[in-house]
């Protein structure tokens, strides 16, 4: 099973993980985009019917993961929490109770657009929030996918998926990591967002997630940056 992919990037290597985010080895940090805590409970305050657990599972994610890496900082490129009503009562205590079950892993927040409607968290959630970009090594962390003049961006905001095709009518579109020159994507990290097709081109490297495994296509796609949300 490929459960991640090593990647070299602008002179340091990275790991591509299935669970659609990406670990840095060297910095033992693992990096998230787009987990968009409390959109259910949004769309539920707007009377939508919308699937409840959707916190827990994208925290048992999380916990998943730093028990398989040796993580000592945790960064989020954007939107941390979805919207204003993301700050429900029930949403922030088990951010809370989570939160406390690490208490001396550094956490920042690169702030995204939603997290400029939604507010920063909690002072009490101990994370450390920042405009973008936020450089670290050869890259700038952000979470628009807007070029950078001296580093390599790595983004979130445009929920990537490809998507593959099969026989006649088939077709299948997984969440992707979206690898260029200097800048590349990752996906959604969040349960419940959406996603964003990207097409064909020759300009990127692909790497798709599905089924816990992550691997390489032989198609690459372009991404017009800022389009998506």
């Amino acid at each position: 099973m490929n459960a991640y992919q090593p990647i070299e990037l602008a002179g340091a290597t990275l790991w591509l993980l299935a669970e659609k985010a990406i670990y840095w080895p060297a910095q033992q940090a693992l990096l998230v985009a787009d987990i968009h805590f409390g959109k259910a409970a949004a769309y539920r305050r707007l009377g939508q019917p919308v699937p409840h657990g959707t916190t827990d599972a994208n925290l048992r994610q999380l916990d998943g993961l730093l028990a398989r890496y040796c993580c000592r900082q945790l960064i989020f490129l954007g939107d941390f929490l979805h919207a204003p009503e993301s700050h429900a009562p029930a949403t922030l205590a088990r951010l809370a109770e989570w939160r406390s079950r690490h208490p001396q892993l550094a956490i920042t927040l690169v702030r995204g657009n939603h997290d400029r409607r939604a507010g920063d968290p909690p002072a009490q959630l101990g994370i450390d929030v920042v405009n973008e970009p936020l450089l670290l090594g050869p890259y700038a962390l952000q979470h628009e996918p807007q070029p950078h003049p001296s580093h390599h961006v790595l983004a979130g905001h445009v929920h990537p998926a490809f998507a593959l095709q099969g026989r006649g009518r088939q077709r299948l579109r997984l969440p992707c990591f979206c690898i260029g020159e200097r800048l590349s994507l990752l996906p959604a990290f969040g349960s419940f967002t959406g996603t964003m097709t990207v097409a064909t081109e020759d300009s990127w490297r692909i790497y798709v997630v599905g089924d816990g495994e992550v691997w390489p296509v032989a198609h690459s796609a372009p991404v017009r940056p800022g389009i998506y949300r």
